[in-house]
């Protein structure tokens, strides 16, 4: 009988390490810098236009040693000033603009996942008859959500304009004149005639193949891109040359000429998908590698994004997946998350990417907010609650249920929020990245949010300030901080 009691005590004690390890208590706590944060959500408005024509300059300077190709990337805030009345109400449209671009990655997902094929879908109508397209909904900047752009050159010779940079799409895509309908953008918009490099892709091409929408006009391939807002993007599939920094140029890169345009993109004349479809620019290029700095976004600093640049030496870094149904998101193999050093009691199931393509991890530039499972996001709330009893509570923000009123406070400290992956590495997050300040009075949020999806994505909340490596050749995402 002590025999079987021994046995049943052990056991638990083996259950009950598996969902509530201990982690050492170095890492329990992290400090926030509530003056500074604040500081900046004032400093947002002050950002003029001279501040843009110099990130401007800059570009044709840049240059980088540690990698085959590199761009500056700038937040939102280092291209146009924020015309919001005050920072709530700017938290609130970036917030707004947040949903709709995660349900615009829900929907595509879905779509993969359910069995619906390219022949499936409506093509475009040969006379872009915007109104009576039908398409598949993929993710994108649904109303603006793109929230890293980099300045880049379109065409021989370059044309200089500001691209949306996306992780989340494939399809890489410029405001083309003449225009039949194009929406305001910050630079003159793109003229196919004046760029001797520029050729139209027949309807062989495999590039116009591996378009999800495509039609055939006079043996020239169309494209259609839409998003989950109603934005689209209508036009001609071509080739073209991208020069980075004023000197690197790469030639027939396969690009969209977009006569028909809708949306707000926020004055980006085009996208640049980072995705891991056949059409991504990374893929085009043949890249190993590529990596992102993602400033802050109240910010109008700049940081790079490299190709073909190394991972640093002391990276976190994660085993990367690949979706069998859906090759353009990038899935990291989560398996927990720990708050003050106790792994939180949800099984490794809640992130797990299965057979049939539903679930997992995603990480996405273009998300703002990180999304988990309801589950898991009430357990991963919950314990931080618990972690925050002597800080001020205050009511929930839009779709932050967990805030604090901290406009008292210099500085504060809270549970540090870690991830955890099947290879065994941590990562731990700073407390800026995962409480954030959503008016400018003091009212501080826990930057992540519940989904009745089965699909995670992690956010670039949780991304600033962090250099993220895409390893494609060695299936390897890496964290990298303070490396921007």
């Amino acid at each position: 009988m002590a025999k079987t009691a021994l046995f049943f005590f052990s056991f638990s004690l083996i259950i009950s390490s598996i969902f509530s390890r201990t982690l050492p208590p170095s890492s329990a706590t992290n400090v926030l810098d509530v003056t500074s944060s604040l500081q900046k959500t004032l400093d947002v408005f002050t950002v003029d236009s001279q501040a843009t024509k110099s990130l401007e300059n800059q570009e044709t300077s840049f240059s980088s040693s540690s990698s085959l190709l590199s761009l500056k990337l700038h937040s939102r805030v280092g291209l146009r000033k924020a015309a919001d009345i005050d920072y709530k109400a700017l938290t609130l449209a970036r917030l707004g603009r947040d949903s709709a671009r995660v349900n615009s990655l829900q929907t595509r997902l879905d779509l993969a996942v359910h069995g619906i094929s390219k022949a499936d879908l409506k093509p475009v109508e040969t006379q872009l008859d915007v109104e009576a397209m039908e398409g598949p909904v993929i993710s994108g900047t649904s109303q603006g959500s793109g929230e890293y752009f980099s300045r880049v050159g379109i065409g021989r010779p370059p044309s200089q304009v500001y691209m949306v940079l996306d992780s989340g799409s494939d399809v890489n895509w410029v405001q083309c004149a003449p225009c039949s309908d194009c929406y305001q953008q910050a630079d003159p918009i793109f003229q196919p005639a004046s760029s001797s490099s520029f050729s139209r892709l027949t309807c062989q091409a495999q590039q116009c193949k591996s378009l999800d929408v495509s039609e055939c006009r006079n043996n020239t391939c169309l494209y259609q891109v839409s998003y989950g807002d109603g934005s689209y993007t209508v036009g001609d599939f071509v080739t073209e040359t991208i020069t980075f920094g004023g000197s690197a140029a790469v030639n027939n890169i396969a690009i969209g000429c977009g006569h028909n345009n809708e949306g707000l993109f926020v004055g980006a004349a085009g996208l640049i998908g980072l995705g891991g479809g056949p059409l991504s620019f990374p893929s085009q290029i043949k890249a190993k590698s590529f990596s992102y700095c993602l400033v802050d976004r109240d910010s109008d600093a700049s940081s790079t994004l490299d190709f073909d640049s190394v991972v640093p030496a002391d990276a976190v870094t994660a085993p990367l997946l690949q979706n069998p149904k859906l090759d353009t998101f990038y899935y990291m193999d989560l398996t927990g998350i720990s708050v003050a050093g106790e792994l939180l009691p949800v099984p490794p199931s809640n992130f797990k990417l299965a057979d049939n393509g539903e679930g997992g991890v995603i990480i996405d530039s273009g998300t703002a907010v990180t999304r988990l499972p309801t589950e898991a996001y009430n357990a991963l709330r919950d314990a931080f609650v618990k972690g925050t009893k002597n800080l001020p509570s205050t009511n929930g923000v839009a779709l932050f249920d967990t805030c604090f009123a901290l406009g008292s406070r210099k500085s504060v400290e809270v549970p540090t929020v870690s991830f955890h992956f099947s290879n065994g590495k941590d990562l731990s997050l700073p407390a800026k990245n995962y409480l954030i300040p959503v008016d400018s009075t003091g009212t501080f949020c826990f930057a992540f949010a519940p989904t009745s999806s089965s699909l995670s994505i992690i956010g670039n909340v949780q991304q600033q300030g962090t250099r993220v490596s895409y390893d494609i050749a060695h299936s390897l995402i890496a964290f990298s901080s303070n490396k921007c």
